[in-house]
C-alpha cells in the first residue's frame, strides 16, 4: 500500500529538480501524477522515470504564468484521472535565469519594471492561477492538499535577489490565508521553505559548498539538500500523516536558518 493510493496529484515544475522528484516519489507511492512545466523533452524524461517506477503519469508542457496554461492542466487531470486530490506548486525559477535574463536577481535599485514582472509571473502569478483553479476541483472531491514551494528567501532579508524574495514571501503568507479560508472544504494548504537544493535553479551557485569553511558558513549541514529530500517533504504534507497540518511553513533547509 502506498501512502497516496488512489489520489490524483499535479505537480508544477515537473520537468528538473524538485517537481522531478515530486512526480516519481508520488508515483511511487501510489498517485496518478499530472506533471506540467514548460519543456516537452524535459516533461518526456521525467515520465520515463515515472514509469521505470511503475507508476502511472501524464505531461502537458504550458506556461503556468498565465491562465491559459494552468486552466490546460486542471482539465487534463480530470480526462486522464478524474479529477484532482493534490496540487504541489514547485514551478518557479532563481539564480540561474539571471544567466539569460539580466537583472532579475538583483536589489531592488537596480531591478526593472521589466525584471520584477517576469519573476513576479514565474514565481508567484504561476502559484495564483493553479490554486485558483484547483480549489473548485478539490471541493468535488470533498477536500484535498496543496503544497506551496517556497523559500527560506521569504523569511529572510537578503542583499539581491530581492522580487525572488518578495514573491517567495507572499507565497508563504498566501499558503496561511488559504488555509483559514478553505479549511471548511476540508483543504489543507501547506508550504515547504526550502534552503540551498541542488537543482538548476541554482545550479551557478554550488560551487561555494566546495570549500569546506565557506560551506559551513553557509548551513550547518555543509551541503546543499537534494531534490529527493524535498520529495519526501511535500509527500509528508500532501498525505494523510499530515492530516492536521494545515498553513505549516516546513522549512528544509538544513539547519541554515537556525543561525540567521
Amino acid at each position: 500500500m502506498g501512502r497516496l493510493d488512489g489520489k490524483v496529484a499535479i505537480v508544477t515544475g515537473a520537468g528538473t529538480g524538485v517537481g522531478r522528484a515530486v512526480m516519481v516519489l508520488f508515483a511511487r507511492e501510489g498517485a496518478k501524477v499530472v506533471g506540467v512545466s514548460r519543456t516537452q523533452s524535459n516533461l518526456d524524461e521525467t515520465l520515463k522515470l515515472v514509469n521505470q517506477a511503475g507508476g502511472e503519469g501524464t505531461v502537458i508542457a504550458a506556461d503556468l504564468s498565465e491562465d491559459e496554461g494552468a486552466e490546460k492542466t486542471i482539465a487534463l487531470a480530470e480526462e486522464a484521472f478524474g479529477g484532482l486530490d493534490i496540487l504541489i506548486t514547485s514551478a518557479g525559477v532563481g539564480y540561474s535565469w539571471a544567466e539569460t535574463h539580466p537583472g532579475t536577481m538583483d536589489d531592488i535599485a537596480a531591478t526593472s519594471p521589466e525584471a520584477w514582472h517576469d519573476i513576479m509571473a514565474l514565481n508567484l502569478d504561476s502559484t495564483f492561477y493553479m490554486v485558483r483553479r484547483a480549489i473548485p476541483e478539490m471541493r468535488k472531491r470533498g477536500g484535498g492538499a496543496i503544497v506551496n514551494v517556497a523559500s527560506i528567501s521569504g523569511m529572510l532579508g537578503l542583499p539581491v535577489a530581492h522580487t525572488y524574495s518578495a514573491a517567495k514571501g507572499a507565497t508563504i503568507n498566501l499558503t496561511r490565508s488559504m488555509c483559514v479560508a478553505y479549511a471548511k472544504d476540508n483543504i489543507r494548504t501547506n508550504c515547504v521553505a526550502p534552503g540551498w537544493i541542488a537543482t538548476p535553479m541554482v545550479a551557478p551557485l554550488l560551487d561555494i559548498f566546495d570549500n569546506p569553511e565557506t560551506a559551513d558558513s553557509i548551513t550547518p549541514a555543509r551541503r546543499p539538500g537534494t531534490p529527493e529530500e524535498m520529495a519526501h517533504a511535500c509527500l509528508f504534507l500532501a498525505s494523510e500523516e499530515a492530516s492536521y497540518c494545515n498553513g505549516t511553513v516546513l522549512v528544509v533547509d538544513g539547519g541554515q536558518s537556525a543561525r540567521q
